[in-house]
């Protein structure tokens, strides 16, 4: 009796193990038969949430009446070369009027364009065929100096009622040693160099200008001087701007005299010996920059243009902000706290100012985690590798890093940000002493130095071809000299040849159409000190894998610890000295990647 149990036990036990097994097996085929879930549906971005924003340097992009100096309608001519590589919106340095002291930073007439670039008809004539191609246009508005030259100044110096402070203006300070020699208000060391303050004999005041002497700084606060800032910018929508970026913001404001015994404090001294008291860095500026009290001034201006969208209807209308400062002061422009909304976002210059060929592969990722982690939850980030007041992305890193540099920018989530040239690898021209024209190198230089503060190497001439002047110009003397290099580095010959920086962008921006780009999740990780990872997620979706060995030697990793990617993966995009072409797949998990090759790899959806 007790056998027969036994077997009836051991029966019944293989009998349900038979029925688990059988469920399983038919479980496991019903998944493989089942038809794949629908892609993961994904709301419309707004258009500036995920564009490819490109700032042109009017003065060296294009010259249409062979005067050597870029122009309005060279712009107008070459509107289709920003359809052709991906580019959403275009934002131009300043073409206002002005006295070219600052190439357009020192504006004379805020209502007006300049001479040398065109006419108000040229400028409307960009808006429309912009808009028509499906582009945005956003000007450099400048709102915190104008040209000595403006009207505003010429009015506020000879005291004239309504404009007697639109300016800093401030007596000199009592000489116990020589009553005889006039003392400034201030230690403050203009950016360019010298003292900030500059001696009006016509009203026998001085006035501050942070910058050049021709650039003086706006007294913001003042009800006047806002008001006519709102002026401005609402003269250029009714045009049809698209919006602003703001320049210099961290100068807005100044300490306030009321809250100094009457007199603007001087600066603490920073200790640094190798400085003079007229140079840059030989005092901390404690009261000339990152003052609490210019986030209102950007809050407010917010304000205007939301209710200027309200009002107007149509696509969002934007503000960008420039400021160099530090991570927290900087995210205040997006606004605080207490719930006030600042700029749409404030340009992110990290891959400038903390990035180099120094840099590993650890470092790059902690830059790029930081602005992630420090911006405001809602907050819409963007990546800037150059622009006209630093080196060129190449020169500052290396000539191999281009295409990978191009793809960590075209593969963050949020806006990528191109300076003229980054699409075909331009590199800093040669600007001699005898052809520098920047004020800064100018006044904080000397032939021996002048290269350590020069801004013209970023400014030269864009190269279009191989032709007179790299096709800029038919002129042969041109406002600044064209890079010797234009022959070998030129957009004519990448859209000849096989593989080229210009292809490789082409083809990125193409990507940052893709739902993964623009909704999708980020992982970003180094695998060693040469090479990081970047993945980019959406269920149902394609992944995309960037690899980066930003280092000088070759790297070998392990792609298994690479989250969401499945072998075998399919090169989308390679740097051009890469081995690889696009289409290679990927089987093995070791991966061998040469000194500043980066790939992207295309996977299975997760």
């Amino acid at each position: 009796m007790r056998a027969t149990k036994v077997v009836v036990l051991v029966v019944g036990s293989i009998a349900l193990l038979g029925l688990v097994a059988g469920f399983i097996t038919w479980v496991v085929l019903s998944n493989q038969n089942a038809p794949t879930p629908p892609p993961t549906e994904v709301i419309q971005l707004d258009w500036w949430k995920n564009c490819v924003l490109y700032q042109i340097y009017p003065r060296s992009f294009k010259d249409s009446d062979g005067d050597g100096i870029g122009d309005l309608k060279g712009i107008i001519s070459e509107l289709k070369h920003f359809v052709d590589a991906g580019v959403d919106a275009i934002w131009m340095s300043p073409i206002f009027e002005s006295p070219m002291v600052d190439f357009g930073y020192d504006i004379s007439n805020f209502y007006d364009i300049h001479y040398e670039y065109g006419t108000m008809e040229d400028f409307e004539e960009l808006l429309d065929k912009a808009h028509e191609l499906g582009l945005k246009v956003l000007l450099d508005f400048v709102p915190n100096h104008a040209s000595n030259e403006s009207e505003y100044f010429i009015k506020s110096e000879a005291r004239e009622p309504g404009y007697e402070n639109f300016f800093i203006w401030a007596d000199p300070l009592p000489n116990p040693e020589n009553p005889g020699v006039r003392l400034p208000p201030s230690n403050w060391v203009s950016q360019f160099g010298g003292s900030a303050w500059e001696w009006s004999e016509k009203r026998q005041q001085y006035y501050l200008h942070q910058f050049a002497i021709q650039q003086v700084d706006f007294d913001f606060r003042n009800p006047a001087v806002k008001q006519e800032m709102f002026n401005i910018m609402k003269f250029w929508l009714d045009k049809g701007a698209d919006g602003f970026r703001l320049d210099a913001l961290p100068y807005l404001i100044e300490a306030d005299p009321a809250d100094h015994e009457g007199r603007y404090p001087d600066d603490p001294l920073s200790g640094l010996t190798q400085f003079e008291s007229h140079q840059l860095g030989y005092t901390i500026p404690l009261y000339t920059k990152d003052l609490i009290e210019l986030y209102d001034v950007v809050y407010e201006w917010r304000e205007f243009l939301d209710e200027y969208n309200k009002n107007h209807g149509g696509d969002t209308r934007v503000v960008f902000s420039e400021g160099y400062a530090n991570v927290s002061m900087t995210m205040l422009y997006y606004g605080n706290e207490d719930g006030a909304i600042g700029a749409h976002f404030p340009f992110n210059f990290d891959f400038i100012t903390d990035l180099s060929s120094k840099s590993n592969a650890r470092d790059f990722v902690y830059i790029i985690l930081r602005w992630l982690t420090y911006m405001p939850y809602g907050g819409i980030p963007n990546w800037v590798f150059g622009n006209h007041d630093n080196n060129r992305m190449p020169t500052r890193f290396r000539h191999d890093m281009v295409d990978g540099l191009n793809i960590i920018n075209m593969l963050l989530p949020g806006v990528a940000v191109t300076y003229q040239g980054e699409e075909i690898g331009m590199r800093d021209g040669y600007v001699s002493w005898e052809d520098t024209v920047d004020i800064e190198a100018c006044n904080r230089g000397d032939p021996d130095t002048y290269h350590l503060y020069s801004r013209d190497p970023a400014r030269t001439p864009y190269h279009w071809d191989n032709s007179t002047s790299a096709g800029f110009s038919t002129s042969t003397n041109t406002w600044l000299p064209v890079a010797e290099d234009y022959q070998e580095i030129n957009l004519a010959k990448q859209k000849e040849t096989a593989r080229s920086h210009f292809k490789n962008y082409q083809a990125l921006t193409k990507l940052r159409k893709q739902a993964t780009l623009s909704h999708g999740e980020y992982d970003i990780r180094a695998l060693s000190d040469r090479t990081f990872y970047l993945v980019r997620s959406l269920p149902t979706h394609d992944t995309y894998v960037l690899l980066f060995n930003v280092s000088e030697r070759r790297d070998t990793v392990d792609l298994g610890r690479v989250p969401h990617l499945t072998l075998p993966a399919t090169v989308y995009v390679s740097s051009i000295h890469s081995a690889r072409l696009a289409g290679h797949e990927i089987t093995s998990s070791q991966l061998s990647l040469e000194a500043g090759e980066a790939l992207v790899l295309k996977a299975q959806p997760i």
